[in-house]
């Protein structure tokens, strides 16, 4: 047998730049490079190896937590068919990495995380950054990614990492199982040699598969459907992942039935398809959200049903409703007792349209839908026509910025109250024109996630639309943006505050307490002090940003025009009125309020919250 003598930390590099995904017969290497940050725990081995293969690139970041928000970026605007490897040091290197790994994880996209480790030989513990366990020595930082790991494991010697690797491809390219992927690597065995067999370096496919349903249960949902008066489908980030979205066009079309958008399906049907009512959930408009409430068969194609979509189970009230779950994955087909299909989504579909035939839904029922999303556009263009201030209403910059991109631009955001407003007024013209990861929304991701966007789909525009509290997490990622000559255009509102969770707040009778910037005010040992002032336009400008401010609606569209001539990253500061709101449209979520308080405002609030919670479904 041939063989090849290599560091561990060589070999690893190797297999990686030889692994490629096929499906529909189409093949692609399967990694993009690897984002790194070295220190002492993975600079002498995997960085030894990055440094020995140029072509396989490494890109460096500022912030661990962001190259693994960039990585899931990037899988997701690949439909899970690309993605990056992120490496770093043991202990706090590694451990930056764990908010945005569940993050993928939660979102089931595929990112290979190569934490550098302790000394596996042990003689020479406790190393530097070393957390140690008076229980077991074989314990790290690092098992912290166990439980938000899809896999997760420890290579404490050279020759295990084969077996390792071929685990994690497993995983990696399944569309059920894929998630977060974590190798341990010990420094010591990082640098230590063996002789690796040749062929686990030679080019090696990985077929990416359509799963296909069970006849039967095909069968099943064909008289599911047509027994139906009102079937209404809710299509999740599944249907994008399995590239379902103009058999999904099709099916509703050819069948009348209605489609309601999860925040990660948004985009599923372009805005104007005649069945798309648009967003559907917490976050969702009126015409979806009253289609849900009145289906008598709910078909849910690629998606979670968790409780934004549900309205934490109170959205769905026809008393003899079915649900039939169309998913990948079999965890998710069985939600909400589910006839379960488990399969992928797009075969699905055009086996069902096939099955179906000549069906269509009822006449009364569609006589009623166009007449819903009418009333919805004109909601959404009353809104857009806002002139509010300055500061502006945040539905008004949506608006500018909608109506400025081109249908093959893409918006990007993740945290506050943005990603309802998006969700529910934000005009997607093309599949993918929408990216929000709201399955973890994480504050930080924005600019980050927006390189790997851009870094995915570089014919696009990319505009980044964060919030002052999140650009303030993790705005560093700007410096990336500079020295990689990636362009997008981040759009900053700054409302001085947390707007979704002061909304929030208000809701629960709290008052909005702790949720605006302001100075701690001496008199009351309170922040209720002094509005504080940052200049974010420094801030960016500091960066290597080309920095705008915008105070009028006429300055944001003009603002917006410079940005498209500019090459590089810009920055356009807007301020928002924090108490200026998209309202809530037929929805609610479950958030508990206090049962005792000797605040007013909190016990009317429990009063509505249990009045709330009766609607909702065992």
């Amino acid at each position: 047998m041939r063989t090849r003598r290599l560091t561990m930390a060589q070999a690893l590099i190797a297999f990686l730049k030889a692994q490629h995904v096929e499906r529909d017969g189409r093949s692609q290497p399967f990694f993009a490079g690897v984002w790194g940050i070295f220190g002492h725990g993975n600079i002498a081995g995997v960085g030894q190896a990055l440094q020995q293969y140029p072509d396989f690139r490494y890109y460096q970041a500022r912030n661990e937590q962001a190259m693994v928000h960039l990585a899931a970026a990037f899988a997701k605007r690949s439909t899970r068919l690309r993605t990056f490897a992120c490496t770093t040091s043991i202990g706090p290197g590694a451990t930056n990495m764990v908010t945005a790994a569940a993050g993928a994880t939660v979102n089931r996209l595929p990112v290979l995380l190569l934490p550098g480790d302790i000394f596996a030989r042990r003689n020479v513990a406790p190393v530097l950054q070393q957390l140690e366990a008076p229980w077991s020595h074989d314990v790290s930082v690092n098992d912290c990614f166990k439980p938000i790991s899809r896999y997760w494991d420890r290579i404490n010697r050279p020759e295990q990492l084969p077996q390792a690797l071929a685990a994690a491809m497993r995983v990696l390219t399944s569309p059920a199982d894929t998630g977060t992927v974590t190798l341990a690597l010990p420094q010591d065995v990082q640098a230590e040699a063996w002789e690796y067999p040749a062929d686990l370096f030679e080019r090696r496919v990985w077929t990416v598969p359509r799963p296909r349903a069970d006849a039967a249960l095909v069968q099943r949902t064909v008289e599911a459907i047509r027994a139906a008066r009102r079937p209404l489908v809710v299509a999740g980030g599944g249907v994008i992942y399995s590239e379902a979205t103009e058999a999904l066009a099709r099916f509703a079309a050819n069948t009348g039935i209605p489609v309601g958008e999860t925040q990660g399906g948004k985009g599923s049907l372009a805005y104007d398809h005649p069945q798309n009512l648009g967003a559907i959930g917490v976050t969702g408009n009126r015409a979806a959200n009253i289609a849900a409430r009145e289906a008598d068969v709910v078909i849910a194609v690629g998606t979670r049903m968790d409780d934004f979509a549900t309205m934490s189970t109170t959205a769905f009230q026809h008393p003899d409703v079915r649900f039939i779950g169309i998913n990948v994955a079999p965890m998710d087909a069985y939600k909400n007792l589910a006839l379960p299909v488990v399969a992928d989504a797009r075969v699905t579909l055009e086996e069902l349209s096939a099955a179906l035939g000549d069906f269509r839904i009822a006449d009364d029922y569609a006589a009623r839908l166009p007449r819903l999303k009418e009333e919805w556009e004109a909601e959404v263009d009353r809104l857009f026509a806002v002139r509010h201030g300055p500061p502006l209403a945040q539905a008004e910059v949506i608006g500018v910025l909608n109506a400025f991109a081109r249908p093959q631009d893409i918006v990007v955001c993740a945290a506050g109250s943005l990603p309802g407003d998006l969700h529910k007024l934000w005009r997607t013209r093309r599949p993918g024109g929408y990216h929000l990861e709201y399955g973890y929304s994480c504050m930080g991701y924005e600019i980050a996630g927006g390189i790997g966007v851009k870094m995915a789909s570089p014919e696009a525009d990319v505009y980044v639309m964060v919030g002052d509290g999140s650009y303030l997490m993790m705005s560093s990622e700007i410096v990336t943006a500079i020295q990689e000559g990636i362009k997008i255009t981040i759009v900053l509102l700054d409302n001085h505050g947390f707007s979704s969770i002061k909304g929030l707040s208000l809701s629960l009778g709290s008052g909005g307490f702790g949720t605006e910037y302001r100075a701690r005010n001496v008199r009351t040992g309170q922040l209720d002090g002094p509005v504080l002032s940052v200049d974010f336009v420094a801030n960016a400008a500091s960066l290597g940003a080309h920095t705008i401010r915008a105070t009028t609606h006429d300055d944001l569209r003009a603002a917006l025009e410079e940005s498209r001539r500019q090459p590089r990253t810009t920055v356009i500061v807007v301020e928002t009125d924090l108490d200026h709101r998209v309202p809530g449209y037929e929805s609610w979520w479950d958030v508990p309020v206090a049962e005792v308080s000797e605040m007013e405002s909190v016990r009317h609030a429990r009063t509505a919250y249990e009045e709330a919670v009766a609607r909702e479904r065992g």
